[in-house]
């Protein structure tokens, strides 16, 4: 953790549609929280008044937040500035030195297209300004593949330290995914039977009830393998499988990610929804996943022989996302004369999504009869503990306090890479689904041995 606070946010493409969306909206409430200290320097390439600025910060905060507190959204404009160029182009960056002035520790974050990172970077060092503690934030993907991982970790290094480089996953940031750690390592109900002893599987899902809709020319280089598998359900899944962390997260969760093998080609199946390609921007002939089914297993003393099952897809029947680790079945056991046999499985469900909490289904007999019925414990995170910060607040505030718990280090992002390479290097011809379906039958039927996917109730 760096020991110095940065005295500066300076966020690169406050134009775009994620800092519309996200970030201006993630400032204004942590205005409104008393959480927003430093100046905030505003960097994109249109030719904007300091006016249009602020009118573009009170459209995107109104069209994520409504009714906005006139007090809390003055106090943030005094806080915004803009600088605006060509981000090839050295005047750019000695223009944003001088509007920054004397400063050693400015948080830069770059919501710019992944093509531009280094050359931003680069720029930033020829102009002297990563010297002391200033770090720059990139935001996801971080590399297209393993090699392009590694090649940008060198080229990165060659300017800055590796504790200046902060890599983003917004689903670090998100209350309900930091909350699995808590939960499993709090409750003595759970950890005892988190391990190959008592667990038969772990399934994660991630559905998305829309299709790719405007964004095909975005999404059609990348997939859902890109898209989601490798940085945010890779990370679900080490924060529901890793060790406790003593000092911080980071070696426990790359713990769990060396502990993987390569998936083999053999466990994924891909699919593609009906109508994918006549979207505005996808190529007639694509062969891009907009669905991933697939099987990986984890080779350490506590998951061996436990399969973990991971499917993602757009054009779902619900919008959820959730891990379901799934309890073996108690054996037959005789109950006042009469032999038991289970029908049904003990199932952990961990909502990370809008309605974030846990499951538990468990059995219970029968009211008046003699019969065992499955019945759902669920507790709503948000209703139980009030609302919790977007995930860009916390990874924001987190940045500039110098604190890199939350951000993948430079092995994290290589070994995820690593994990699914296979299956971008050997691609299969993905299936076509109908959409509101869960995808291809052969997804459907992948967990059948294990009692079949849990599916998301909304």
């Amino acid at each position: 953790m760096a020991s110095q606070t940065s005295d500066r946010l300076v966020i690169f493409g406050i134009t775009g549609d994620l800092a519309k969306k996200m970030t201006l909206p993630s400032l204004y409430r942590l205005e409104r929280r008393n959480m927003l200290h430093v100046p905030v320097v505003t960097v994109a390439f249109n030719d904007w008044t300091h006016d249009q600025l602020v009118a573009h910060a009170r459209e995107s905060i109104e069209n994520e937040e409504g009714a906005i507190d006139e007090e809390v959204f003055t106090r943030l404009a005094q806080r915004l500035s803009y600088v605006h160029g060509d981000f090839k182009d050295p005047e750019l960056y000695q223009n944003l030195k001088k509007e920054l002035g004397d400063t050693n520790s400015a948080c830069y974050y770059l919501e710019v297209p992944p093509g531009l990172f280094i050359t931003v970077a680069q720029q930033l060092y020829n102009a002297d300004m990563l010297h002391g503690e200033a770090r720059i934030v990139f935001e996801k993907p971080f590399g297209t593949s393993y090699k392009t991982a590694v090649d940008m970790n060198k080229t990165l290094h060659g300017i800055m330290r590796e504790d200046q480089i902060y890599r983003l996953d917004h689903y670090l940031g998100k209350e309900p995914v930091q909350d699995l750690l808590y939960l499993r390592f709090a409750n003595t109900m759970f950890e005892p039977v988190w391990d190959n002893h008592y667990v038969a599987c772990i399934m994660v899902t991630m559905a998305e009830d829309f299709g790719v809709a405007d964004r095909g020319s975005f999404y059609d280089p990348v997939g859902t393998i890109r898209d989601v598998v490798q940085n945010h359900l890779l990370q679900v899944l080490a924060l529901t499988t890793m060790e406790v962390p003593v000092h911080d997260i980071a070696a426990p969760r790359l713990d769990i990610f060396r502990a993987i093998p390569d998936v083999d080609p053999k466990n994924v199946v891909r699919g593609q929804y009906e109508g994918y390609k006549e979207v505005k921007g996808v190529k007639p002939d694509s062969a891009t996943e907009t669905f991933v089914a697939l099987r990986m297993d984890i080779n350490s003393m506590r998951w061996g022989g436990v399969p973990v099952f991971i499917r993602a897809g757009k054009n779902l029947p619900v919008k959820a996302t959730e891990v379901v680790v799934r309890m073996k079945k108690i054996p037959p056991i005789y109950i006042n004369g009469r032999l038991r046999v289970s029908e049904f499985h003990d199932d952990i469900v961990l909502r990370l999504g809008s309605d974030s909490g846990v499951s538990l289904a468990i059995r219970v007999k029968q009211p008046g009869g003699d019969h065992l019925e499955p019945v759902d414990l669920s507790v709503d995170f948000a209703k139980a503990l009030g609302d919790a910060p977007e995930p860009y607040e916390l990874l924001l505030t987190s940045a500039m306090e110098g604190d890199r718990s939350l951000f993948p280090d430079e092995a994290t992002v290589e070994e995820t890479w690593r994990i699914v390479q296979p299956i971008i290097d050997d691609p299969d011809q993905p299936q076509t689904y109908k959409p509101g379906t869960w995808g291809p039958q052969a997804a459907i039927d992948m967990t059948a041995e294990y009692g079949g996917w849990r599916e998301p109730t909304v």
